[in-house]
């Protein structure tokens, strides 16, 4: 915490004297310790009240309350399992921060994404940077312990909610999105749900998402990804523009898939805004700030041209073709010159037939 809070500060002494403070007045409760002896702290039930009335009105909206329950029969904290992964998220903001994307109160946790079924899926880190390029990214944080098919289905929700409609859409809007499947896709990203909530990303496509792994190994990273890129495609790969030249447009449609990276949070702890992240589709890029794609758009790579021969064009048997003498054709080619012969607009210009009397086509003879 003390890396999100003070930076610039080389140790946590004064972001503890602070906590200590807070808890003498009951506005935080230290849940659990880690085996490498840190400590989660999270907010009273006082204490969310006293964030709510500080953050809400300026537009900052402050997550769940952590309540305080214990198992009737032992007597153990419940829910102390989600302290690891709360640890995790911290430190990635904390990176984050360091690196110098994103305000301290420009992070976010367990934000709801309510889906047309009812069902809200939750982001684990919320990341609004302007000032880094990042107007605002979705963060999700896997410790390895989901399954890499649960990550693709949180990728679906996502793209299912950047889809929705807002509840006071106009009706002719409505009437659009519900006469076919993909009808939603010819409604501009102004009248959607998701620009109600979240500012204009400044790129095409849907909110990104950001999928950060933790405490796990680079094969089962690389495995995830793997995963991702194949049974996700649907949702964070470019289409084909609906046009009369396929062949000559070879740009890609990002307008409806949700832009996907992914990272460690060891990169983002050695090396900062120098991490390495890869892209969905793409390649590794080193740097968090960086777009993987300038214009968002995936262009094919053109066929160079071949070069010319040197002593000029081939024949069929491999020998150099004769060149072409200046005012005359190839040796051994007789040159065989046309003659136009004019004739007069009207009249038939065929010639009679000596048994039937009418006219017919004649060819006449090229005098040499």
């Amino acid at each position: 915490m003390w890396k999100l809070t003070r930076p610039d500060n080389q140790h946590d002494k004064l972001t503890r004297d602070n906590l200590l403070d807070l808890e003498d007045h009951r506005l935080v409760r230290i849940e659990s310790v880690q085996e490498d002896q840190r400590q989660v702290w999270v907010l009273t039930r006082r204490g969310h009240g006293e964030a709510k009335k500080l953050l809400e009105p300026k537009g900052i909206r402050v997550s769940v309350l952590r309540e305080e329950k214990y198992d009737p029969v032992t007597g153990e904290l419940l829910g102390t399992g989600y302290d690891d992964h709360a640890a995790a998220v911290t430190s990635t903001a904390a990176e984050l921060h360091r690196a110098g994307i994103g305000h301290r109160l420009g992070f976010q946790t367990e934000i709801g994404h309510r889906l047309g079924s009812g069902f809200v899926q939750r982001a684990d880190l919320v990341v609004r940077a302007p000032a880094a390029g990042v107007p605002v990214m979705l963060l999700e944080i896997d410790r390895r312990t989901e399954d890499a098919h649960d990550l693709v289905q949180k990728l679906h929700q996502y793209w299912e909610w950047g889809r929705l409609l807002p509840k006071d859409a106009d009706k002719r809007t409505v009437e659009l999105a519900r006469s076919r499947p993909d009808a939603i896709e010819h409604v501009d990203h102004e009248k959607r749900l998701w620009r109600r909530v979240y500012p204009p990303t400044g790129r095409e496509g849907l909110v990104p998402v950001a999928f950060v792994f933790a405490d796990t190994t680079e094969v089962k990273v690389a495995n995830t990804v793997a995963v991702l890129e194949e049974a996700g495609r649907r949702y964070w790969a470019p289409r084909r523009y609906d046009t009369l030249y396929p062949k000559a447009v070879t740009a890609r449609d990002y307008r409806q898939a949700v832009p996907v990276v992914v990272t460690t949070l060891e990169q983002l702890q050695e090396h900062g805004g120098g991490a390495a992240v890869r892209r969905c589709g793409g390649v590794a890029a080193a740097g968090t700030g960086r777009r993987a794609d300038a214009d968002g758009r995936a262009r094919q790579p053109r066929r160079p041209r071949p070069l010319p021969r040197p002593g000029g064009p081939r024949r069929h048997g491999g020998q150099a073709a004769p060149r072409r003498a200046a005012g005359g054709g190839a040796p051994g080619v007789h040159a065989v010159r046309a003659q136009v012969h004019r004739r007069a607009l009207g009249g038939d210009h065929r010639a009679p037939d000596r048994r039937t009397g009418r006219g017919q086509d004649r060819v006449r003879p090229v005098p040499r």
